[in-house]
């Protein structure tokens, strides 16, 4: 018996490839931090950089896959009514503002911070751990909307 792949299910494939690749790694930033912070902080400033580069070269980029897929398979079935597929746009949108405005920002501070303390010889800075306290909640608001995001995609509130 012959197998049907539509053209939807492929998109639908790379939708959710692209929101494995974009958020994953977030997932695992705060092991990751606490690891490195644990075992050396000379690595600080480059465990910064490295939030930076993947923010640019993969997070970013599939978020954008993440939007054309999801417009294309809302439009595809006429779906941008449903409350599950607007709320998650909305926090497609959301997610996109924390990484630009405080995100990014945040982490190229921190990079900067860590670099001077370390440079100084002393510990690490006021500033430095108010920075990163910041990027610690606005990261965690972005885990939550991911999730919550996730639920309303699988979940489907309000029906297909």
């Amino acid at each position: 018996m012959p197998i049907a792949i539509l053209f939807y299910d492929i998109v639908l494939s790379v939708h959710i490839l692209a929101v494995v690749v974009a958020f994953g790694v977030v997932f695992a930033y705060p092991v990751i931090d606490a690891q490195i912070k644990r075992a050396s902080l000379e690595q600080l400033p480059m465990l910064h950089r490295l939030h930076l580069v993947l923010g640019r070269r993969v997070i970013s980029p599939a978020m954008i896959v993440v939007l054309i897929a999801g417009v294309y398979l809302a439009a595809d079935r006429d779906l941008f009514g449903k409350v599950w597929v607007s709320v998650p746009l909305v926090i497609l949108f959301a997610l996109f503002a924390i990484t630009g405005a405080v995100l990014t920002p945040t982490d190229r501070k921190l990079a900067e911070l860590a670099e001077r303390d370390l440079a100084a010889g002393g510990g690490l800075s006021a500033e430095y751990d108010a920075q990163n306290a910041r990027a610690a909640l606005f990261g965690s608001i972005a885990l939550g909307l991911v999730v919550v995001a996730i639920f309303f995609m699988t979940a489907k509130p309000g029906g297909y």
